[in-house]
This record gives C-alpha cells, structure tokens and sequence, in this order.
C-alpha cells in the first residue's frame, strides 16, 4: 500500500539557508520517495519557482505561489483554504515543520521538532504557538524526533499518547568516512561548536567554561566569519566543509538548556570525536550514553567534563556503532508508518 501512497510534504524549509529542519526534511523526502508518491508545496510566494530546481529526484512540486504569512493567518482562525484546494487530492499531508496545514479528506501528520518556542517566544513568530497547538489536535498523528520531546508535547500540548510517533533523524553515510579540516585559519586543536546562536544553546555558559589549558574555541554557525576574543567564528559552511570541521575537533560541544534532538552530538560519534553536552533528556537518549555531560548552566563543571572527555575520551569505535543505528531509511520507515497509522 505505501508504494501507491500520495503524500503532501511542506517543503518550505527546503527553501533559504538550510537549517536542522531544512536537512531533515530534504533527508526524509529523499528517502521516502522509493516507496511513496511523494508530492511537495512550499508555501512561499517568492521561493514557489526555487523549490521546483531543488526537489530531490523522485519527488514532483505541486502547487501555486502563496505568501505563508497569509496562508497562516486563515489557518490560526478556519480551515480556509484546505491543502488540497492548492496540491490536488493527496491522502496524506505532512507539515513537516511544526504546522499542519487543514484538509478536506487527507490524514494529517504533523512533525514537533522541540517545544523551545513556548518557554521563549523569542525563537518563533508569535502566532507559531497558537498555530503548533492547533496542529497537534488536528492531526492524527504527531512525529518527534525523540521520546523526550513527544513526552513533552503529550504533556503541554494535551497530546494522547497513542497519537505520538517517535521518528529519529537519520545521518548521511558520508560522515562516517570523512578526513579532518586542513584550513590555516582553524588551529591543530580545537574545540568545537555546531548551530546558531541564541540562548537556548548555552554559548554563554560555553565562553565561562573555556580555560586556558583548553584548545581555543570554533564555532561553525550563521553569523560574521572571524576571530573576537580567542574564539575562532566559521560562518555558514558547506555540508563538506562542516562535516571535515567535525572530524578535526578535539570534541564536539553543546551546552544546550534545551534541545529536540541535537544531530551534532551523531555526527561527531560518527567521526569518532569526544562529545560534551549538558545532561538534557534529548541528549541523554541521542548519545546512548557515549558522551560526557554536564549539569545545565553549569560552566565549572563543563569546563570539567571538557578536560575528561580530552585526557580520558569514551570509545570511538562505539559511538561509531551506534551513530550507525540512526538512518534516514530508519526515519523514513518509522514515518511510513505514521502515514498508515493515520490513514487507519
């Protein structure tokens, strides 16, 4: 049946600068489409002809050019316009970035990536509150990308349980046979910082842990390239660019106060380099327990569990192993799945 299974899949974070979100989306359509008719929509007015360059191979664009602010603003009150009015008849729809667009007859399926954005409504639009709970009650099916975020959205969402979906990211093989940095502009050694700035990710507490007998800090992230204080800023780099970056590091850190998932700490398991992280539930079940932790807002005892993971390091050759058991083609298979539980 899911060979001849017709599903809608936001593609809008496929468009601007690929985020965490834009990566999974682009991986999960990637590996959905040997299996499913799959069918995208941006909801964009001006990305509409950019998304039709960039689908992945097996996969056709569906749709008008529609301005998301608009389309948002009749969702949060009505069901006007449904889905299928802009796509055709599908019989799944997937809002893959935390909004699940109404329908008239498709299953709905709606992935929750983290719940950030409700404790600091900095991080999202203001009506992205309004719009996740809405989704969260009409779907029939919620995806997290870990058990920790889907207790959460049963939680603060009022999400039944038998309505959640576990679905974790998956990592591109190329990880796991890719050669360390060589650029005169990053030092021999190296710490290491993946992801954008902001105060969920804990830079603040990062900068108070560093120490002089510590190797110097890079962060590879959105933002001005340069060096400021001793700590090395990459930019945007490439998906090449960033996975030699991960290899080269001395460890991989993420003070994170809170996260969905954390595909970085994989990554760096992947290419056998010590992990740090704070000692958040996400984590904890992302890392299998092949990482050092770290107590949240804690820069004494991260700076600590930086000199363990660098004189006493786990075992690289088991976190290679298990950063393998995390696939798209898992991902893809667990999502299969909600689209069946959904349509049943």
């Amino acid at each position: 049946m899911a060979a001849d299974l017709r599903v809608l899949l936001d593609a809008t974070p496929l468009l601007g600068t690929r985020t965490g979100i834009g990566r999974y989306t682009a991986s999960l359509v990637t590996a959905l489409a040997s299996d499913v008719d799959v069918r995208l929509i941006g909801f964009s007015a001006r990305g509409w002809r950019r998304l039709r360059g960039e689908a992945p191979a097996g996969t056709r664009v569906v749709g008008p050019p529609v301005p998301a602010r608009a389309l948002r603003m009749l969702w949060r009150v009505g069901r006007f316009p449904p889905v299928e009015v802009l796509s055709g008849p599908v019989e799944v729809v997937h809002g893959t970035n935390f909004v699940l667009p109404p329908s008239l007859r498709a299953a709905g399926v709606v992935t929750v990536h983290d719940l950030a954005f409700l404790d600091d409504p900095s991080l999202a639009e203001p009506d992205l509150p309004a719009l996740v709970r809405l989704s969260a009650q009409r779907a029939r099916v919620v995806c997290t990308p870990t058990a920790a975020v889907a207790d959460q959205v049963a939680e603060r969402l009022d999400v039944a349980p038998e309505k959640l979906a576990v679905t974790p990211l998956g990592l591109d093989p190329e990880w796991f046979s890719v050669s360390p940095v060589r650029d005169d502009r990053i030092p021999p050694e190296y710490l290491l910082f993946v992801g954008a700035d902001g105060p969920r990710k804990g830079l603040d507490v990062l900068r108070a842990a560093l120490a002089p007998d510590l190797p110097p800090l890079v962060i590879a992230g959105p933002g001005a390239a340069g060096e400021v204080g001793g700590v090395i800023r990459t930019g945007y780099v490439s998906e090449e660019r960033l996975r030699s970056l991960v290899a080269g590091a001395s460890a991989l850190v993420l003070p994170s106060r809170d996260e969905g998932f954390g595909l970085p700490v994989l990554e760096a398991l992947a290419c056998g380099v010590p992990v740090v992280c704070s000692d958040v539930p996400a984590l904890r079940e992302v890392s299998g327990g092949h990482a050092h932790f770290a107590p949240v807002d804690d820069p004494a005892a991260l700076r600590d569990a930086l000199r363990q993971a660098l004189t006493a390091p786990p075992d690289p050759e088991a976190g290679r192993r298990h950063a393998k058991t995390f696939t798209w083609d898992r991902c893809a298979a667990r999502t299969r799945e909600a689209y069946l539980h959904a349509l049943a």
